[in-house]
Parts: C-alpha cells; structure tokens; sequence
C-alpha cells in the first residue's frame, strides 16, 4: 500500500537501557498488548508481541474468558504455566473476563465494552469504569469509542 496513509497506535517502553516504540493497527491490540505488560506478572513487551502475532485480539480474549490455557500455550513464547497465569490473573487482578463475556453476549454496544475495557487496562475498577462509560453512553448515544473513553476519563478524574 505504497502511497497510502495509515494510522497507527503506539506505546513507547521506558528501561534504562533502551527506548522502545510499538506500534498497533487497531485500539484493541494496544489495549490488551498494555494490559499484559501492565498487570500479568512476567509478561514483558517480547510476549505481549508474540501474543498478538500469535492470534487476533478476539480468539485471546474467548480463551481467558473460557479459561482454555491449552490454546494460549500454542503461541510461540508462552509456556502452560505462563498461559495459566495470564488467564488467573486477567480474571483475578482486573476482572477483565466479564467485560468480555458481556461483548461475546452483546448485552452492550461494542463502543462501550470497548472503552470499558480500556480503562480497566489503564488500572480503573471494573465499576467505576462501568459507571463512568455508561454515564458518558448515556449524554452521547452514538459516542465512538475514543469519546467513550475521554470523556470517561474526564469523570474519573475530576
């Protein structure tokens, strides 16, 4: 696509030794590439990578949400020890697992879990980050997702 432009998301790693820029096609990648690194212990920017080159966005999170660790240990880096803890501790630590078995159920517009899950990946609680988008959905009906989380943040803030 030589010519054309594209829009990318990024995250900038910090260490002492090294600065490291990573970039994402879609929100929901960048999302749950910092929710790994953020909150499951062990996991560094190599595997946060290797999950999201190891399947889509939407596969990973039907396997923490049915606890299936077999499949997450098919993607190159991640063991069956390190699949079991990123499946205990998205569940455990965030509560992650029930914004998205909300989505699989679509009991609530895309946009809203979406941004839910955002701001749970930013290390809000799953009730206040709830509360905030519902709140914010409720103003602006056809909020895009970016909205949803601005606007959310805004609340949670102030």
């Amino acid at each position: 696509m030589e010519g054309k432009e594209v829009e990318l998301r990024t995250h900038l790693h910090i260490r002492e030794t090294a600065h490291t820029l990573y970039g994402f096609a879609t929100d929901a990648e960048r999302d749950l590439f910092l929710l790994l690194i953020e909150r499951v212990s062990g996991i560094g920017p190599s595997i946060g990578m290797s999950v999201l080159s190891g399947m889509p966005v939407e596969h990973f999170k039907a396997c923490v949400v049915n606890g299936d660790a077999a499949a997450l240990s098919q993607i190159k880096g991640l063991g069956k020890k390190t699949a079991e803890r990123i499946i205990l501790e998205l569940k455990d630590k965030v509560g992650v697992a029930e914004a998205w078995q909300a989505a699989a159920g679509d009991a609530t517009p895309s946009a809203s879990i979406d941004a839910e899950s955002a701001l749970i990946g930013l290390g809000y609680k799953q009730a206040d980050a709830k509360k905030a988008v519902a709140a914010v959905a409720k103003l602006k009906a056809a909020a895009t997702t970016e909205d949803l989380v601005r606007d959310a943040l805004r609340m949670l803030n102030s």
